[in-house]
């Protein structure tokens, strides 16, 4: 097998595999690739974190706080935004890219033993998303880490990353999204992603519907794991809104925490702090030792989220935010309305043809009814993005206003139909939101942020 040379020649070949959004329910494949590269999985402690919404920015403070404790930590999230590596960080930095490509062509050999095996029993070769996990693993061991915090793909039970037995379990909110995989129920969703909950570990939970927390609560008892759901145990006391993000006071497990600067937006990104709080101190004290504040502090004062309402131009200015399911998209609106003063807002809007599209935009309407909205419909480069045209109609026939949809198929003639809009406001309060897809997101954060 010839070694690979670059980032771009390694993506080449995952691409070749199974597409992303094509989950294969299975683990034992990925069971035999830890075995056979000496169980990378099991060389540092896991902070495990499944969800429908939160999972990456909760992730990322988590990680934020396990580094200001001295902790030389691994992440690995997805989807990437604009670049691959992304999804595998070190300390807080996307891996570098000759580690990426080296510990890929180390691997390689022993992927291409259990492709054949697999081949043999006439099943599919490793996918895209696991072999992207596998690497992940390799690259952690490889460094080393001290912990990795390690977000799901999809679901729990059998999404690639659950061959890591969690220390800490961590399970955002939970609704209706990929419900042709996990199910069409809250309660049978939640079952899907209880399986990160391991015997022995301990379960960190946001608030949830009551029969998404029963089934959480249900499966934590019979594994012996200890458990914990804001709103019970811990929570947001307070937040106000600050310059950049907000102030916040947090109830955690051992310790309350005073006003706290986050440098994000929205109540849900305070409910997000405090599931991390508590993750924190479950992963460092069992749930019984209060953090320092000021490390704790330190930790969120380098918090950021890409493509979570992220303003990325100003005048107008200009926000991306990564919503694609019905809920995400309505507190990201709430949390746009809360922090930024648009007396006017072009929404850039492109939908993935998996996603309930109708439902996102009723949600979105319905959250920006009291603000003058314009629709610019594009798409991205994406074979799974929804047509502009079809989704322009789909907002008419919810009655979305004609005069108020524009279509523009080009995310870059889109973007300057938004800006263009915008400041024709004259009092430099119009502004752009850029939503959708986490790939039309991706795509306008290139366009307009290059490569950073």
């Amino acid at each position: 097998m010839p070694e690979l040379a670059t980032v771009e020649e390694v993506y080449a070949e995952l691409l070749s595999r199974a597409p992303e959004n094509r989950m294969e329910p299975r683990l034992a494949p990925l069971y035999r690739a830890m075995d056979v590269l000496g169980e990378p999985n099991r060389a540092f402690p896991v902070v495990h974190l499944t969800g429908t919404n939160g999972k990456t920015s909760t992730a990322r403070m988590i990680e934020a706080g396990l580094r200001a404790h001295g902790l030389r930590t691994g992440r690995y999230t997805s989807p990437h935004l604009v670049k691959v590596t992304e999804r595998i960080s070190i300390d807080g930095e996307p891996v570098a890219d000759e580690t990426f490509v080296r510990i890929w062509n180390e691997i390689a050999p022993y992927l291409a033993i259990v492709d054949a095996e697999l081949v043999a029993a006439a099943q599919p070769r490793l996918t895209y998303f696991e072999c992207v996990t596998i690497l992940a693993f390799a690259v952690f061991a490889d460094e080393p880490v001290d912990v990795a915090v390690i977000e799901v793909g999809l679901g729990g039970i059998t999404d690639a990353t659950n061959v890591a037995d969690g220390a800490v379990s961590v399970v955002t909110p939970i609704s209706l999204d990929h419900t042709d995989l996990l199910g069409d129920t809250v309660e049978d969703i939640a079952r899907e992603k209880a399986g990160i909950i391991k015997r022995g570990g301990f379960l960190v939970s946001a608030a949830q519907p009551p029969e998404a927390a029963q089934v959480l609560l249900e499966k934590a008892r019979e594994v012996g794991a200890a458990f914990r759901f804001e709103g019970v145990e811990f929570g947001v006391e307070s937040r106000a809104v600050a310059v950049g993000g907000q102030v916040v006071t947090i109830r955690g497990l051992a310790g309350r925490y005073e006003e706290l600067a986050v440098p994000l937006h929205g109540e849900h990104q305070a409910q997000n702090a405090a599931v991390a709080v508590a993750a924190l101190e479950a992963f460092l004290g069992g749930g019984e030792r209060e953090l320092d504040r000021e490390v704790l502090q330190e930790a969120f004062a380098q918090v950021s989220s890409p493509g979570r309402l992220e303003v990325v131009r100003t005048a107008p200015t200009i926000v991306l935010d990564a919503a694609h399911n019905p809920d995400g998209i309505r507190v990201s609106a709430a949390a746009l309305k809360e922090a930024f003063d648009f007396s006017t807002l072009v929404a850039v809007i492109g939908v993935l043809r998996e996603k309930d599209a109708e439902q996102m935009l009723r949600a979105l309407a319905e959250e920006l009814a009291d603000l003058p909205v314009e629709y610019c419909f594009t798409q991205s480069g994406s074979p799974r993005a929804i047509p502009a045209e079809e989704l322009a109609e789909l907002a008419i026939d919810l009655g979305f206003g004609e005069d108020a949809v524009h279509v523009a198929e080009k995310l870059d003639d889109a973007i300057e139909y938004a800006v263009e809009r915008a400041e024709a406001v004259g009092d430099f309060g119009g502004g752009v939101l850029i939503t959708g897809s986490i790939t039309v997101v991706g795509e306008a954060r290139l366009l307009l942020k290059g490569g950073e």
